[in-house]
Formats: structure tokens, C-alpha cells, sequence
């Protein structure tokens, strides 16, 4: 059972947070079977009238059981895409967020295998620009791929670390960070996940989670958004992470409106927003997502760091880089 192989101080700070009635639930659905989700491509499939639909996104769908998608026809040809339920709810923020998509260009950052990139250009729909990009350079080809099925034109897909983006200065209006995290939302889905988990392990994430947002920060445009993801629970990662980009960077929390009826947790810290998907409230996996608006013409407080310390925190990685499947 994979509930017994939770470390002792993952399910102290989950209890912490849940408290005992609400943990004892979570355990529960460590064990339970990991619902299965499409995202249909409405330029190359119809809607489907017998499937239970996502409730965060339009085009996402459950399904009963799951195929050997491999030998369908349809999955190669992009008529849809495998993504997991709860990382869909992207789309459900650029929705809120009321963006024209007239020329608008999006930075998806950490974008490989595609889920989160394919979706975005879904609703691009040809306007505008995506860049996706992948810094492991094997995750980028399968990126490319996955993309390449989908048939948009506005799309480019490149292999860059984060910093390289900090000379487009101004240029995104909308940047989404699907950031590399310890991976405590994905611990059902893949139990090996656990073994890799460490405390440690969550300090030098959310470390190299705050390198990552400092690098990229120039390329994002007066009045733009940071979309900000993870597929972890611990506060230390998400919305201690939140405030401290809020505050370095003059950074306006967004409050999404989210209906209660979708039992995704809205926590609050600072004035800063963010909303948290639990797998025993969801039928999805772990995640966590915030948006934040650059204030217009404001200045960095948060200063370059030396070099040494820069160093230093980028050595800090963890041992997998563990993200939803989208």
C-alpha cells in the first residue's frame, strides 16, 4: 500500500495542514485507483456526450479505465491529449485572467512533455505566440512532438535556460512557471517518487523554484502575469514562495473566484492567494497554482545576487525533477 510508505515528516506537515480527520481521508486515497483524464483537441475531435467532464476544464474528460493509448489511432494524430485533471485547471486561469488573445504572447517555461503548452495553444487557436520551452534537451524533442500533433502555426519550441529569457525584456504578457518540485502530488501516481522525497529535498526545490522566477522576471511585461505551478503540497514550496515574489518583485496576488463546488483549497498568506488541489477533494493529483500581476513600471527590490550565493543555490538540485503530466 502506498500510504505506509509515506515518510513520518511528509505526514506530519500533510496533518498540520489537513488536521487528523481530513489526513485520515488523504491516506485513504493514496491507495485509491488514479482517475484518468484526456483533453479533447475540438479541431480534430467532437465532444464526447458518455464522458464524465473535468469540471475545471471544457475540453477535459474522464474515462472509465485506461486504454493502451499507444494503439489509437487518435492519440497519434493529436485529437487528444493524456493530461492529468488537476494541471488542466491552467486553462480555467487564463480564462479568469480575461486576456485578449489578439497578439498576446505566452512564455510556458517548463513546458515538456506538453500538456499545459498544448492546452495553451488550444486556446490560443492560431493568434498570437507561444514559446515553449524545455531545458532537458531529450524532454524538448518529446515536446516538439507533441506539440507538432496539435497543428498550430503559432507555436515555437525552444531549449533554453531560464536566464537566456531575461534579454527579452518586457516582451510576454503571461509567463507560467510549472515549476520543478519535490513531487508530493505525484506520490500515488508514482510511488517512487516517495523514496527520492526528503525534507532537504523540499528546501532546495523551493530554492531553485525562487532562482528560476528571479531569472525569468525581466521577460515578463508591465501589467503581465505570473502563472506559478507545482505538483507538491508543502507550503515552503508554494505559498511561502508566493509572498516571497509578491514582495522581491512588486507583484499583485490575483484572486481566481473559484466555486466552492470544486473543493480546490484557497489559501491565504500576506495578501497572496493561491489554490490547492488535494487528491481525497479532487479527482486529480496533487497541485498548486497562484497568479500574480507585475505592477506596472515597478522596480525590482530584489537585487541580483552575488555570484557565489547564485552558485551556490543552483548546485542545490533535487535528485528528480518530478511535475504532473501535464
Amino acid at each position: 500500500m502506498v500510504s505506509r510508505l509515506l515518510p513520518a515528516s511528509f505526514s506530519e506537515n500533510i496533518t498540520s495542514k489537513l488536521g487528523p480527520t481530513m489526513f485520515s481521508r488523504f491516506l485513504e486515497s493514496m491507495d485509491a485507483e488514479v482517475p484518468v483524464s484526456i483533453r479533447i483537441n475540438h479541431q480534430k475531435m467532437s465532444k464526447p456526450v458518455d464522458l464524465e467532464q473535468v469540471a475545471w476544464c471544457k475540453s477535459g474528460f474522464y474515462l472509465a479505465e485506461r486504454p493502451i493509448f499507444t494503439l489509437d489511432p487518435a492519440f497519434h494524430s493529436g485529437a487528444y491529449y493524456v493530461q492529468e485533471a488537476s494541471s488542466m485547471f491552467i486553462g480555467n486561469i487564463l480564462e479568469k485572467i480575461e486576456i485578449s488573445n489578439n497578439g498576446l504572447k505566452i512564455l510556458d517555461l517548463s513546458a515538456a512533455p506538453g500538456g499545459k503548452s498544448t492546452l495553451i495553444a488550444s486556446i490560443l487557436n492560431g493568434k498570437g505566440l507561444l514559446v515553449a520551452n524545455e531545458i532537458i534537451k531529450n524532454r524538448a524533442y518529446t515536446l516538439k512532438y507533441n506539440l507538432s500533433k496539435e497543428g498550430y502555426s503559432n507555436v515555437v519550441v525552444t531549449n533554453n535556460d531560464p536566464k537566456d529569457f531575461s534579454h527579452l525584456t518586457s516582451f510576454f504578457d503571461i509567463i507560467l512557471v510549472d515549476a520543478p518540485c519535490s513531487g508530493e502530488g505525484m506520490f500515488r501516481k508514482d510511488p517512487n517518487a516517495i523514496g527520492e522525497w526528503s525534507p532537504e529535498n523540499v528546501k532546495n526545490c523551493s530554492l531553485r523554484q525562487q532562482k528560476i522566477i528571479h531569472d525569468v522576471m525581466p521577460a515578463l511585461k508591465p501589467d503581465g502575469y505570473l502563472i506559478y505551478s507545482t505538483c507538491t503540497y508543502n507550503d515552503a514550496e508554494n505559498i511561502d514562495n508566493i509572498t516571497k515574489f509578491a514582495d522581491q518583485y512588486d507583484l499583485k496576488s490575483v484572486d481566481l473566484d473559484v466555486p466552492d463546488a470544486w473543493q480546490i483549497v484557497k489559501t491565504e498568506k500576506n495578501g497572496c492567494i493561491g489554490y490547492q488541489f488535494y487528491q481525497h477533494l479532487v479527482k486529480g493529483e496533487g497541485f498548486f497554482a497562484a497568479v500574480l500581476q507585475k505592477i506596472n513600471n515597478a522596480e525590482y527590490k530584489l537585487k541580483l545576487q552575488t555570484s557565489k550565493k547564485s552558485a551556490s543555490t543552483k548546485s542545490q538540485k533535487p535528485t528528480t525533477r518530478y511535475r504532473s503530466l501535464g
